[in-house]
């Protein structure tokens, strides 16, 4: 299948009824000269996603580029601000937002309690894709918000994400153009390779409650890859498929992209993540844009991004949308 087609059949999957943003802005109190602000916007008639942005202000006419941060599991959009504030003072607007059923979008208030019920419930009636995908159309209303302002730079648009957030990072850059840099961080990896070789259970850990509800619910004690993979395709058709690293990743090409991994982490095994970044490369250099793709892999380590991978991904975003 063609990337085209790839894309517009991810499209499909994860566009909802577009409304207005109706965005609303309450501001935060900030260290000078930061700024700082909480808004919310509308991704959909139901839905509303709450955000903070932070920056430092420049001249009035002055159009800044902007990284969007993503969390990771059970997290949510203040975890982020340590990094916002150093994008900040490098020249960025930072911006930060709760994933579905995380921060101010849990009933809970905090954890994963509601993402676990949330995938369950997708598992039963496949109305929503909480699972990763669900993200990725409340970035894309994200960036039709921010190409509205008038201190952003619409062609200079970053998205960084980590772990779960790093996952809804390529897919979101895959999908929209309008990302001119990403940095997934120990995400890139291949579903499908996972599922055929028994190495899927640390990433299903990160969902253990909803999955084992759901094979209990199908009367299996044991579930091996196959019932791992039509739970995949009850979630977030095609993770595993047509959607899987090694078809998103390339669609990103030409536009710059640095994957972030440990060489032990045990959720984006190795022999998984060199599927995505073979086919990556190809794109690339297909494109003739091999300067533009850049997979980091960090010795001895598991699922953690180090402070080494993070000044990495900084200076990422400075090299390519300064």
């Amino acid at each position: 299948m063609c990337a085209a087609d790839v894309r517009s059949d991810f499209l499909k999957l994860i566009t909802r009824p577009r409304v207005p943003a109706a965005v609303e802005i309450t501001p935060m109190p900030a260290a000078a000269p930061l700024v700082q602000f909480h808004f919310t916007y509308a991704v959909d008639p139901q839905q509303r996603v709450p955000g903070i942005l932070l920056k430092i202000p420049k001249s009035p006419n002055h159009r800044q580029p902007v990284v969007i941060l993503l969390h990771g599991t059970g997290g949510n959009k203040m975890d982020e601000l340590p990094l916002m504030r150093e994008l900040a003072a490098r020249g960025f607007i930072a911006v930060a937002i709760d994933t579905p059923y995380h921060g101010e979008r849990a009933k809970s208030g905090k954890g994963s309690a509601d993402y676990q019920a949330a995938i369950l419930q997708a598992w039963h009636d496949q109305r929503s894709h909480p699972f990763f995908f669900d993200t990725v159309w409340d970035v894309m209303r994200l960036i039709d918000y921010l190409q509205t302002r008038d201190d952003v730079d619409p062609t200079r648009i970053g998205l960084y994400g980590v772990s779960k957030g790093g996952i809804e990072t390529y897919l979101a850059a895959a999908a929209d153009p309008r990302i001119t840099a990403a940095v997934p961080c120990i995400a890139l990896e291949s579903f499908h390779w996972a599922v055929e070789n028994n190495s899927w259970q640390s990433r299903i850990s990160t969902i253990q409650k909803a999955f084992d509800a759901a094979a209990k619910e199908s009367n299996i004690a044991k579930p091996g890859s196959a019932f791992v993979h039509d739970f995949y395709q009850r979630i977030s058709p095609g993770i595993d498929g047509e959607f899987d690293g090694p078809a998103m990743a390339p669609l990103i090409s030409p536009r710059p992209l640095l994957s972030i991994n440990g060489d032990s982490d045990l959720r984006t095994p190795l022999p998984g993540l060199k599927l995505c970044t073979d086919a990556a490369k190809t794109a690339y250099k297909a494109a003739n844009a091999e300067d533009r793709f850049v997979a980091r892999i960090e010795p001895k380590t598991g699922h953690k991004v180090t402070k080494d991978s993070q000044d990495a991904a900084v200076e990422w975003f400075v090299k390519w949308l300064k």
